[in-house]
């Protein structure tokens, strides 16, 4: 056998049996691989897979950068680990059967910092380039910045320059970072380094993208470009390379949500391949055991070739002491996404309580509870929200359960998506959401989602709402036959139903559904503490922001007529206890 598939195998074979330190994804995609080279419907093409590694590790050299050993690398052959063939196999090996079409069109390569990631992704870059070249093959190297982009171009310059060859020009200046090759009958290359600007992404063509540090990407948007870009190829490649962030959210956070979803074959997708390096997590989103040396070599590969144990031993060790570097080190050394510094909750410990329950709306509907409403209707060109709050014991434990709904016009869906990165089509499809057909969101629509629930079952005994923003959907409601209540949205009537809803979800009774636009506006909440145990909350992005907390905003809503309703109720219960008169 291809001594190069040989080593791969034996690494999947070491990640399954445990001697090789790995994630759960990471498991998965070992048993996917050795899956893969039985499944008749690709091949490993091993000529193709000797030229890479050869290539990578006798013509390529660092420019830059030491061993652990305080050694340079400068001018040093590249030497590939054993992670590193495995990804070298699987890109560059896989073929359909039958053809000469590479199997792989897209990649996410999901490992923390000072795993070498720069030299190997720019050695892939040049070595995918070349091989391509009679398909006049162009690759881009997309980031955040053009100096970001610059660190793996300045690597493949340098390498391009040792070879002295006068068929390669070379442009770096101010204006453009370009290598061309051209060797006539023999094909041609093109690398260039950017930034991800979208107005030139959009006049793009090439064959193999680098979107490098994807976590900073609040949408899908720069994605979309970047495939459209390549739909002249077939033996294209979208390498997706970067490692955790803070926006539990964004479209890295949601990608990779996908890509469980493809490991644990509840999704096909053949021509996505996935390598994940990162430390395990509880079901608070946590990581498990982070001080331990198993989890440090788990989330980190190129343990004791680019950063010994003793380093990330160190780094353990300050984050378990110094709170503020904790966060820096679970996403940038664990790889794990925490929430940006601006939001108040953690949206992992919301998941954690809704998982403890799996009621459908339809048995929610069936069981004995009542149930108050709110809606948040301040703008109806955006987002809008209702939703319904009740209380039910179970096992022992007093369950708060909400049922939310979203509504958005149709004629601005696309562009909020895109441009705000708000999965708005997702949460149609899931239905979390209805879009209505006209610029604004229609008040009929949010009528007849409550309509919607009374029918299904819902005891709906009341409805809180702000009269400045909806006295239209006040009268339709009311015309329905709904209970409607004036609740005005000042801070120190909503802090009983956020503090309530905070409560009830650090103690794990909390479900909503396992409502995914939930869970969105809850990651988006920013709040600052008052006196008195009060709190006041808004958007962490501020008011000309592009985040929505507009479903959490209904459930505090709906939260707050719940516990008032439980009040007067209790109010009176006690004045007909004593034969007293009044309300």
């Amino acid at each position: 056998m291809n001594p190069y598939i040989q080593r791969a195998i034996n690494y999947a074979n070491g990640v399954i049996d445990g001697s090789i330190s790995a994630c759960e994804e990471k498991i998965l995609e070992a048993k996917r691989f050795l899956r893969d080279i039985e499944n008749p419907k690709f091949y490993l093409n091993e000529e193709i897979i000797n030229i890479s590694v050869n290539f990578i590790e006798k013509v390529v050299v660092h420019y830059q950068g030491e061993s652990v050993k305080a050694v340079s690398l400068r001018n040093e052959p590249m030497k590939l680990q054993e992670w590193q063939i495995f990804v070298v196999v699987n890109l560059m090996g896989f073929y359909k059967t039958g053809t000469i079409e590479t199997r792989f069109k897209e990649s996410l390569v999901f490992i923390p910092r000072k795993q070498g990631k720069t030299a190997f992704t720019a050695s892939l870059a040049l070595c995918k380039s070349l091989i391509e070249r009679m398909s006049s093959s162009k690759c881009y190297i997309v980031a955040n910045s053009v100096k970001q982009s610059l660190e793996a171009f300045g690597f493949i310059r340098y390498n391009v320059d040792r070879w002295k060859d006068k068929r390669i020009s070379i442009k770096d200046n101010n204006s453009e970072h370009s290598i061309t090759g051209n060797f006539g009958k023999d094909g041609s290359f093109f690398v260039q380094a950017l930034a991800n600007d979208e107005s030139r992404l959009d006049a793009l063509n090439g064959n193999f993208i680098i979107m490098d540090e994807a976590h900073t990407m609040r949408n899908s948007k720069k994605y979309g470009l970047m495939k459209k870009t390549m739909s002249a190829y077939r033996n294209k490649l979208l390498f997706i390379i970067s490692t955790a962030g803070d926006i539990p959210n964004g479209f890295l956070a949601n990608r990779l949500k996908y890509c469980r979803k493809v490991l644990e074959q509840s999704i096909e997708n053949d021509e996505l391949f996935i390598f994940i390096c990162k430390a395990n997590e509880d079901k608070d989103g946590m990581p498990i055991d982070y001080l331990s040396d198993k989890t440090l070599m788990m989330a980190n590969p190129s343990c004791g070739v680019t950063v010994t144990l003793e380093e990330l031993r160190a780094e353990a060790e300050m984050a378990m002491n110094d709170p503020q570097t904790r966060m820096e080190f679970f996403s940038k050394t664990l790889n794990v996404f925490t929430n940006s510094m601006n939001t108040y909750f953690n949206v992992d410990e919301f998941i954690a309580s809704d998982e403890q329950y799996n009621w459908t709306i339809e048995e929610l509907a069936k069981l004995p509870i009542k149930w108050y409403g709110g809606a948040d209707l301040s703008k109806m060109h955006d987002l809008t929200a209702a939703a319904l709050v009740g209380e039910y014991e179970h096992e022992g434990k007093k369950i708060d359960i909400a049922v939310t709904h979203a509504f958005f016009p149709i004629a601005a869906a696309k562009e909020k998506a895109e441009d705000d990165g708000i999965p708005l089509f997702g949460w149609k499809d899931d239905g979390w959401l209805t879009m209505s057909n006209t610029k604004t969101v229609l008040y009929d629509d949010i009528v007849k989602w409550f309509i919607n629930m009374r029918q299904l079952g819902f005891n709906i005994r009341s409805v809180g709402f702000d009269r400045k923003f909806g006295r239209e959907f006040v009268m339709k409601m009311k015309k329905n036959k709904f209970r409607m209540k004036d609740q005005p949205q000042f801070f120190w009537k909503k802090s009983e139903g956020f503090r309530r809803i905070e409560m009830k979800v650090k103690n794990k009774e909390f479900y909503y559904a396992h409502s995914e636009a939930f869970e969105y506006c809850v990651g988006n909440v920013r709040a600052i503490e008052k006196t008195d145990d009060m709190i006041q909350y808004e958007k962490a992005d501020g008011d000309g922001g592009t985040q929505r907390i507009d479903i959490f905003d209904a459930t505090v809503f709906a939260t707050v007529q719940m516990l008032e309703e439980n009040d007067n109720n209790n109010s009176y219960r006690v004045k007909e206890f004593f034969g007293m008169k009044g309300d």
